[in-house]
């Protein structure tokens, strides 16, 4: 494996790596609800491999598989819900709908699960529950040949990916898995944890989202820990090194959550950032 050093005016810390590329895809949150032609065009000017979207309606979610395909882009991910009680853990119902849609195309369900008032964040005490209906979810998604990964979310129940990984390895299906957001993990305090966090979940780790990020901003606000990718303190390539430590080649997604620019310049922006923190892989 060959180091290359790259200067830039965000932290790196001498941590670029050239290797075999992490596909790299734009979330949706970068939008700002234009028109789906549009949205993708920009995507495959920046070169991106695709795109990370949101359950709506089925047929919006199919489309915008299709929208992908005629450009070569990928739906990498769709990102849904499902809600834990005392009494069942209940998956929206339009995350079943799509699953024949998308059928064989290795697009990965992506599931937060909100446990409301129910259950303490972080809580094993739902793992009872949640566990036999995440299995149901599973064993659907796989007869369609598709993945499903939870995404944690600060102030959910599974808000970190120590959790996702918990009730994953119980789910025990091997299509069922984890997601690691750096910007949830540096808001609840783990920032020096990473390294560890990342070789913990990597037998279950389906996908990685990151983002230019300030060091030390945890538990601050989002403007300081979602950013650009060529922007911030905080040396992201800690998880990209990571990551080819493990032998981990899965796809990476870059967040856009309330980032106030234009959709092309974030874009542009984050694949600048991509490229110096990983080499100028593609």
């Amino acid at each position: 494996m060959k180091s290359l050093f790259a200067l830039a005016s965000f932290a790196i810390c001498g941590s670029a790596l050239a290797a075999e590329p992490f596909p790299f895809f734009a979330m949706d949150t970068a939008y700002h609800g234009n028109p789906i032609g549009q949205i993708l065009d920009v995507t495959k000017t920046n070169r991106f491999d695709g795109v990370g979207g949101t359950l709506g309606s089925p047929d919006a979610v199919k489309a915008t598989a299709d929208e992908c395909a005629k450009r070569g882009l990928k739906l990498f991910a769709v990102y849904g819900g499902a809600k834990l009680s005392r009494e069942k853990l209940e998956v929206q119902k339009s995350a079943f709908d799509v699953l024949p849609l998308l059928k064989d195309s290795g697009t990965i369900i992506w599931l937060h699960i909100d446990g409301g008032t129910n259950f303490p964040r972080s809580s094993a005490d739902g793992d009872e529950i949640a566990v036999p209906a995440l299995r149901a979810f599973a064993d659907t998604a796989k007869s369609n040949g598709l993945r499903v990964a939870i995404y944690p979310h600060v102030g959910n129940w599974t808000e970190r990916v120590q959790d996702c990984v918990r009730v994953a390895k119980k789910v025990d299906r091997e299509n069922f898995g984890a997601t690691f957001n750096l910007c949830h993990c540096l808001m609840i305090g783990d920032e020096e944890r990473i390294p560890e966090l990342l070789a913990d979940a990597a037998p279950k780790l389906f996908v990685v989202t990151i983002c230019g990020a300030d060091t030390g901003a945890g538990h601050t606000t989002w403007n300081r820990l979602i950013q650009p990718l060529d922007q911030g303190t905080y040396d992201v390539g800690i998880v990209l090194k990571k990551l080819r430590d493990l032998n981990w080649h899965g796809p990476v997604g870059v967040q856009a959550f309330a980032i106030k620019l234009p959709t092309e310049e974030i874009l542009t922006r984050s694949h600048r950032g991509w490229m110096q923190l990983t080499g100028g892989e593609k």
